[in-house]
């Protein structure tokens, strides 16, 4: 019988850095192509029994899907054959990813708690490559296709932070979910009740990479990624999925944004494999125009309604044609560059648990609604929950709950200068005011100089991670309850 172990050996684990196995070769581009053909030719067959049975419109014809072209695998210096991480930095990474994310119920637990499920679900064996654990396996059981989705946004924000430091070390790199920055300017779905058209196209990468630097234009990267506890086939078959999320949104011109891919293989049995792959390409450039003062960021982007679809200009006297899908136009790229800015803080003050301040951040479409009866422990009250962690002030909110039956507080906040920016609500007599988006950007952008990564920390008594963007995601045991 597997002994339980100690709640203080669980959160020593987690900041113990471990290896991530990555496969990123020209096979692999191979067998995705191999992959795409096979989904085509079943959604031929699909469409063509669809049309003996008469239940296609006249006019109908079979259209390929379209995939981000020009797949490479990534370079040898970028990752390698594995990453190192830290199991609560992915965790962190998670946290982050789900914050905006609107998945539960507005009464309740933040969105990021949800994160704190997986505490026990990985580990090693003889300290090689990471896999599931058999709390893992456990909730894999009930739960495989949220825990392979959720664990693929984690490790795939964990491996793009990496490739993107890597690539732009004098930069900054902010991840926003994808859909609420596109919900700035698009009608999405029916779902968001507005009057405008929807965009109709279900195809649309997960996630934005920002590569930025204040007052400078900025770079996007679309991020599309997935999860499963199949085998490498499905990982094939993933990414050709992959293909077509990430080629749903283009920055610039035709064809010309670049793009990151991932299929996490969570495997039963095995070591937990990133599979991934990128798109080259001279667009995702968000170019301001001359002389923007850098304090323009911080104004609240209009109400924009850019126009659906993506122009492809014709070739060998083919006629141009608008493909679904959402492009940004030079003419846009100042107001998302805005948007984005605005996404990124919100996703931090929701991190940090303020639900006002982070509907305030927020349209319509966005979910500032949601936001606005976002109503936990610190609801209102950001400051509830403020600790000092590795020599740094924090504010945000915390949660306790049990772990093999010990008591444990989790704490997940904002460095204080940072947040101080974005908060909105009132502060004793002080009146209400707006969130200073262009200086939470300054100071966000200084805080990367400073130390990051997952340590133990002596004085507050557990497990810190502290990221590049000054958030801070930190769990300790509570010492028991004493009758007085």
């Amino acid at each position: 019988m597997t002994s339980i172990p100690k709640t203080e050996e669980v959160l020593h684990s987690l900041k113990q850095q471990v290896a991530v196995s990555v496969h990123s070769t020209r096979e692999l581009v191979g067998k995705v192509e191999e992959a795409v053909a096979d989904k085509e030719r079943e959604r031929c067959e699909t469409f063509q029994k669809r049309q003996e049975e008469g239940k296609t419109k006249p006019g109908d014809t079979y259209e390929p899907l379209r995939r981000k072209p020009g797949l490479h695998p990534l370079p040898g210096q970028e990752l390698g054959l594995s990453v190192r991480l830290t199991f609560w930095d992915v965790l962190h990474h998670l946290g982050r990813g789900l914050a905006l994310s609107q998945r539960g119920a507005s009464r309740g637990l933040a969105e990021h708690w949800g994160s704190l499920k997986y505490c026990q679900a990985l580990g090693t064996v003889s300290d090689t490559y990471l896999r599931l654990s058999k709390e893992g396996q456990r909730i894999a059981t009930y739960y495989k296709a949220l825990q392979s989705e959720e664990l693929g946004y984690a490790f795939a924000l964990a491996v793009s932070e990496q490739i993107l430091t890597h690539r732009y070390p004098e930069h900054s790199v902010s991840f926003v979910r994808a859909d609420t920055a596109l919900r700035a300017g698009w009608t999405l779905t029916s779902r968001d009740k507005a009057k405008t058209k929807t965009v109709g196209y279900p195809y649309r990468p997960q996630f934005f990479a920002e590569v930025w630097k204040p007052g400078e234009s900025s770079r996007v990267f679309p991020i599309a990624c997935k999860g499963n506890h199949s085998d490498r086939q499905k990982a094939y078959e993933q990414l050709a999925s992959a293909a077509a999320h990430a080629d749903g949104v283009h920055i610039g011109t035709w064809n010309e944004t670049p793009a990151l891919l991932f299929s996490t293989e969570v495997s039963m049995d095995g070591p937990l494999t990133v599979h991934a792959l990128h798109s080259e390409g001279t667009g995702g450039w968000l170019h301001t125009p001359e002389g923007t003062p850098a304090d323009h960021i911080g104004l609240a982007p209009e109400d924009k309604n850019p126009g659906i679809g993506i122009f492809k200009p014709g070739k060998g006297g083919e006629p141009d044609s608008s493909q679904p899908g959402c492009q940004v136009g030079p003419e846009h790229y100042e107001w998302f560059q805005r948007a984005l800015a605005h996404v990124g803080a919100a996703g931090l003050t929701a991190f940090a648990g303020d639900g006002e301040s982070t509907a305030a951040l927020l349209n319509t479409r966005q979910g500032s609604e949601f936001f606005q009866d976002f109503t936990h422990a610190s609801a209102g009250s950001v400051q509830d929950a403020g600790y000092k962690l590795l020599g740094e002030n924090f504010e945000g909110t915390d949660h306790v709950f049990r772990l093999n039956g010990a008591r444990v507080q989790a704490f997940s906040g904002v460095a204080k200068g940072i947040l101080d920016a974005l908060v909105t609500r009132a502060k004793s007599e002080k009146p209400e005011r707006h969130a200073d988006v262009s200086t939470y950007r300054q100071r966000v952008h200084e805080w990367k100089a400073k130390r990051h990564g997952t340590f133990w920390d002596q004085k507050w008594g557990g497990v810190v991670s502290i990221s590049r963007d000054g958030t801070a995601l930190a769990m300790r045991q509570v010492p028991p309850f004493q009758d007085d």
